[in-house]
């Protein structure tokens, strides 16, 4: 599909600031929590009935010159895919305390939309890529088998990219090439994908996607070794899978985390990506089937720290309440830190290390009413 670049600013859209927080909390063991408030803030990033009827699934990624990028669905209503759904674009040139007016990724007439957006970012090139589900008559439950992407009645596999910051905006389809025909259909896990660190794949750029295979739903993950310009998929793992997302260990080894529930499943990948290992529950990490984050606590960090990651999701085993972060200092081994971030009603979670060294969290809060951006000290707690 050929690339076209716009720039557009949806209007109508009020940036509500809450309260700054003053007094510090330290991050704790497993068996108690708090709220983290020195230097925190948070901001309302879009509510629901001022500029759209509904926001949804939000993103979140830093560039390669430090702007916080979020990204969220603009929906008619509260339906996934097919609806008439636009996908936005948020940045903040300072580390998340002020925020710019939305810019249009994608949107179009109706039926067509497109929605779940996921960012991955090329530290080398800096191009900012934003993969999303594309659709005109049918969703991943009513989408036919094959990849043809003009047929209406598959749901495709767009991305855009930027090169200026995430100003503009081109687009492609990549259904062809990394949907397997027999597959009935497949999604980007929204949030962010990662680019690989070290090792012999040292550069690769990583999309995870969920794919649904029958009745089935596996993890698999979009590859590319020239950054961006062909992608292809690894292999399949599940069933079971979900929305999910992948880390980069200190040993190189990649971790594949998905939604799941009463708890996440995990994985694990010695090639890349291309195959995984060792799917099985993670009791640590109670879940409610709702969509969260696992990355790196310093992808730059090859030290002590590098065995450090976070992780988010709604801590709950039923309900979608709890937005909660926590800590591991053994490459997810163990969890023994976390902190509560919103203990009402929210749901999807993604999370990224800003510029300036504090954590950024976005959220949806709810249920479904605003994205929520969350600026707050990253944890200490490995250290004591």
């Amino acid at each position: 599909m050929k690339g076209t670049a716009y720039r557009a600013s949806l209007r109508g859209l009020t940036v509500g600031m809450l309260p700054v927080m003053a007094a510090c909390a330290a991050w704790r063991t497993a068996s108690s929590s708090t709220t983290p408030t020195d230097g925190e803030f948070r901001i309302t990033l879009a509510t629901a009935g001022e500029g759209s009827p509904y926001y949804r699934i939000p993103a979140l990624a830093v560039s390669a010159a430090g702007t916080v990028l979020a990204a969220y669905d603009a929906r008619p209503t509260l339906r996934d895919l097919p609806s008439n759904i636009a996908v936005l674009v948020r940045r903040s040139r300072d580390h998340g305390r002020t925020w710019e007016p939305p810019i249009v990724v994608r949107r179009d007439s109706a039926p067509r939309g497109y929605g779940d957006p996921s960012f991955v970012v090329d530290r080398k090139t800096r191009r900012i890529f934003l993969f999303y589900a594309a659709s005109v008559r049918q969703g991943i439950f009513g989408s036919h088998r094959g990849n043809d992407e003009n047929d209406p009645n598959i749901h495709q596999a767009d991305l855009s990219w930027s090169d200026d910051d995430g100003l503009t905006w081109q687009h492609r389809r990549i259904t062809g090439a990394i949907k397997r025909p027999e597959w009935v259909s497949l999604f980007a896990s929204s949030g962010a994908g990662i680019q690989v660190q070290q090792g012999p794949h040292r550069g690769r750029l990583i999309q995870q996607f969920a794919v649904r295979v029958d009745t089935a739903f596996y993890a698999a993950s979009a590859l590319s070794d020239d950054h961006g310009a062909t992608w292809r998929m690894g292999a399949l793992v599940g069933p079971g899978a979900d929305e999910n997302k992948v880390v980069e260990l200190s040993d190189g080894r990649l971790m594949l985390n998905s939604r799941a529930t009463p708890h996440r499943r995990i994985a694990f990948s010695d090639d890349g990506g291309e195959s995984w290992t060792g799917w099985r529950d993670e009791p640590q990490l109670q879940d409610p089937a709702n969509n969260g984050a696992i990355i790196r606590y310093d992808e730059r960090d090859r030290g002590s720290r590098s065995h450090w990651l976070l992780f988010s999701n709604t801590d709950h085993r039923k309900e979608r309440r709890n937005v909660t972060v926590k800590l591991s200092c053994d490459d997810g081994a163990t969890w023994p830190f976390r902190t509560v971030v919103d203990s009402g009603p929210s749901a999807y979670s993604t999370i990224a290390r800003l510029a300036d060294g504090m954590l950024g969290v976005l959220y949806e809060q709810g249920p479904y009413q605003k994205i929520i951006f969350v600026r707050m000290p990253m944890p200490t707690g490995c250290e004591r």
